[in-house]
């Protein structure tokens, strides 16, 4: 069962028409309640194994939130669209009116009929717990369909508290802070504490990956899985270049491990459970296996096989991780910013102790700060500890927020509930305001004794590392996401939309002011493309004026205007897209300051062909 909680000052419906055959009887056909707690509900397959189950729950779980929040009346609202894996209608229906039963005969509940379209309006109050989402899995509930691990079931009942911990070394309940200079904050502490992962509108960034041609969905495949253009394909490898080089000059080791792993193998299926993931599962034969969700499974075990001494410590292992697979929730599923199948890079640091694994900890905390920086990216800081670690390491708590130098959301868990002590995840806030991480580090306390990872040390004993998990940019399709939802924030403000530079797919285009200045133009990219920098040709037989628009949709940040008067002096007229500004410059000269902006970033030509004449459409 997926439920979605709203404490709300008013919520009504009206009933259209039957969604199935079978829909219920009509008794009214509308529905009004004040100061509600509306729950809206999608009974899962799982449900059938014990409905009873199902319905127990359930009704805790309303009761807990009812008497949280002061709500006056419930609203049962049965909501197909928050999931992907629905019961049959029979049970969906009986669990419904089942649960009806169960409270009404202690609260006023109103219930909008099963198996029918309705309208519906709702006014939420917009605290830190009026939306709030829930997963209800039944006792004994069968194992076929999707595989979701202890940890996923865990977590749904995780219970932590939420603390600002600002500059000067202060924790203070997230619900008392002060947010007045910290509005971005403000906007990531109430969507954590909501838990309300769902979009229920179609974020900026899905209609600019499309209309800039970087990527879309895929009808032929798994909701999740993405197409992406060459546009969109080229950013991602710059992208992956980018993050791997930082990594290599970190120490981390480049290997390659298998996409999937059986579920049976002893260290794996222990694994598993420590992880809140939702797999997909593959079957050869009679055997089950599981599509990775992260690249630690082949590095644990590699690791497991390796000679080690304390000398080789800290030992840093890295995979760029082009598919990673978690089966998402349906409702979680838009554009960029969740996918079922991902890219990845994961590097995992094997050190000797808390002191080294807090001294790592800095440096990939420090090498993720430049990351985001480097695109430009505006993000908030979690931090999560279990409530003991972060009283005995206060003071790292601390310094990491003085590196920020801005406050940063702080959960505790009063218990470990997986195999990590402590994590930090930088979130992006996009236009809906909803958070997405990026780069995060994990300090891992379990997984190097249960996968019996050793290394010698001085006493030439056998002894067990601790290990961290790292990302330091984080998923690269989110990435993307980030850099598009950032583009269109920049756009509503009244600024100039663009890719960093270095990103820009092409970062030059040359606008010859008829056909007889095509060969000059040729001239002029062919010096530019010597230079590394990425050219094409406007060579349409379009007007000035619509290929110069043209090129300011998509970005560009360098247009060239080829004429006579370019072609006497030498001097090239630049419209520089950052400044808004006309420029006359040489070849040279705007070589030079492209060089300048891209320094130390990675390079790759033009994904498409020079000539726009020759291109066809993507989307």
């Amino acid at each position: 069962m997926r439920i979605l909680l709203i404490h709300a000052d008013s919520m009504s419906f009206e009933v259209k028409k039957k969604a199935i055959k079978s829909a219920q009887d009509l008794k009214e056909k509308t529905g009004h309640a004040a100061e509600a707690l509306v729950v809206f509900m999608a009974s899962e397959k799982p449900d059938e194994t014990n409905p009873r189950s199902v319905v127990e729950k359930t009704a805790d779980e309303i009761k807990k939130v009812f008497a949280n929040v002061g709500a006056e009346t419930i609203v049962l609202y049965p909501y197909a669209h928050l999931s992907d894996n629905l019961s049959k209608p029979q049970v969906a229906e009986k669990i419904i009116d089942d649960l009806y039963l169960k409270l009404s005969g202690e609260y006023s509940v109103t219930k909008a009929p099963f198996g029918w379209y309705k309208s519906f309006h709702v006014e939420c109050k917009g605290h830190p717990l009026s939306e709030l989402s829930r997963t209800i899995r039944p006792d004994d509930a069968g194992k076929e369909g999707v595989k979701e691990s202890e940890a996923l079931k865990t977590e749904d009942k995780l219970k932590s508290r939420w603390y600002v911990l600002d500059t000067g070394g202060k924790l203070t309940d997230a619900d008392k802070f002060d947010f007045t200079n910290h509005k971005s904050l403000k906007k990531f502490v109430d969507y954590e504490i909501s838990k309300v992962r769902a979009v229920d509108q179609e974020p900026p960034h899905v209609t600019l990956m499309r209309a800039h041609e970087i990527a879309d969905y895929e009808p032929g495949s798994d909701p999740g899985n993405m197409r992406w253009y060459p546009k969109g394909s080229l950013i991602k490898r710059l992208l992956e270049e980018s993050v791997s080089s930082r990594v290599g000059k970190m120490g981390g080791m480049q290997v390659e491990t298998p996409l999937m792993y059986d579920y049976e193998h002893p260290h794996l299926s222990k694994y598993l459970n420590r992880f809140p993931a939702r797999q997909y599962v593959v079957k050869s034969g009679d055997k089950e296996f599981f599509l990775r969700f992260a690249a630690c499974f082949g590095q644990y075990l590699m690791k497991h096989d390796m000679t080690i001494s304390y000398k080789n410590l800290p030992l840093k292992l890295y995979e760029l991780s082009h598919y990673s697979f978690r089966r998402e929730q349906r409702g979680e599923l838009v554009g960029l910013r969740r996918l079922r199948a991902f890219t990845m890079p994961d590097m995992h640091t094997l050190v000797v102790d808390m002191k080294q694994a807090k001294g790592e900890f800095l440096s990939q905390y420090k090498a993720s700060m430049e990351w985001m920086e480097g695109l430009g990216l505006p993000y908030e800081v979690g931090i999560r500890f279990v409530k003991d670690f972060y009283y005995q390491n206060e003071d790292f708590a601390k310094e990491l927020v003085a590196l920020i130098g801005r406050p940063v959301l702080i959960e505790m868990w009063d218990e470990r509930p997986f195999y990590f002590v402590m994590k930090f995840e930088f979130n992006f806030i996009d236009a809906l305001n909803k958070a997405s991480a990026l780069s995060t580090v994990q300090i891992d306390i379990e997984n190097p004794e249960r996968f019996e990872i050793t290394y010698t040390g001085e006493d030439g004993r056998k002894k067990t590392p601790l290990m961290l998990h790292a990302s330091i940019s984080g998923s690269i399709d989110r990435n993307v996401y980030a850099l598009l939802e950032k583009a269109h924030m920049d756009q509503a403000a009244g600024k100039k939309a663009c890719f960093p530079l270095w990103l820009s797919p092409a970062q030059v285009r040359v606008v010859p002011l008829s056909e007889k200045f095509l060969d000059f133009a040729l001239g002029i990219a062919e010096k530019i493309d010597a230079a590394g920098i990425r050219c094409d040709i406007d060579d349409r037989t379009e007007s000035m004026g619509k290929k110069v628009r043209e090129a300011e949709k998509e970005w560009v940040p360098y247009i060239i205007v080829a004429g006579e008067e370019e072609e006497k002096t030498g001097l090239l007229s630049v419209r520089v897209r950052e400044t808004g500004e006309q420029e006359k410059m040489a070849i040279d000269e705007l070589a030079k300051e492209i060089a300048k902006k891209t320094k130390g970033f990675p390079f790759k030509p033009l994904p498409l062909p020079k000539l726009l004449s020759k291109r066809a459409r993507f989307v």
